[in-house]
């Protein structure tokens, strides 16, 4: 298992990470996309939601996309553009069947319903526009897009 984590500034605004399939290792992503955001400008209640969605959709990547395996990475690209931050979260996999349906929280809760599609139910709320199931010649990619300023956000 190859665990050396590859971090490649491609410029001021763009960074590419390249993780092990082990879990903890999503915390160097959160870490990255919220040090780039704090520099661009990113008021702190929106770097918060920025971190959960990109440690959310590595989650998924390793252990539903690469399926846990130890020999498969997992690769973040980060860019800012046009008051626009856009991750794109790559695995080794094939992608959802299907996207899962909003999850029954209240049942979840009371545990009547599994967790199953509670991540992608983050992330969609947390960022402004997600897509998923964009296959690549290298596997089944995410791409994440949050404003510097947002609807989502408090205007007060």
């Amino acid at each position: 298992m190859d665990e050396k984590i590859e971090l490649r500034l491609l410029d001021k605004q763009k960074v590419q990470i390249s993780l092990p399939n082990l879990i903890g290792h999503e915390r160097i992503a959160m870490a990255c996309s919220a040090t780039l955001a704090r520099m661009v400008g990113f008021v702190p209640e929106r770097i918060e939601d920025l971190k959960s969605a990109v440690g959310e959709a590595c989650v998924n990547a390793m252990q539903h996309g690469n399926k846990g395996r130890p020999e498969a990475r997992v690769v973040v690209n980060m860019n800012f553009r046009d008051d626009t931050f856009i991750v794109s979260v790559m695995d080794q996999g094939d992608g959802m069947p299907a996207v899962p349906q909003f999850p029954g929280i209240v049942r979840i809760i009371e545990e009547e319903e599994p967790t199953r599609g509670l991540g992608v139910f983050m992330i969609q709320r947390l960022v402004d526009r997600v897509k998923f199931n964009q296959m690549t010649p290298e596997g089944h990619m995410v791409t994440m897009e949050i404003k510097l300023t947002s609807q989502q956000s408090s205007s007060d």
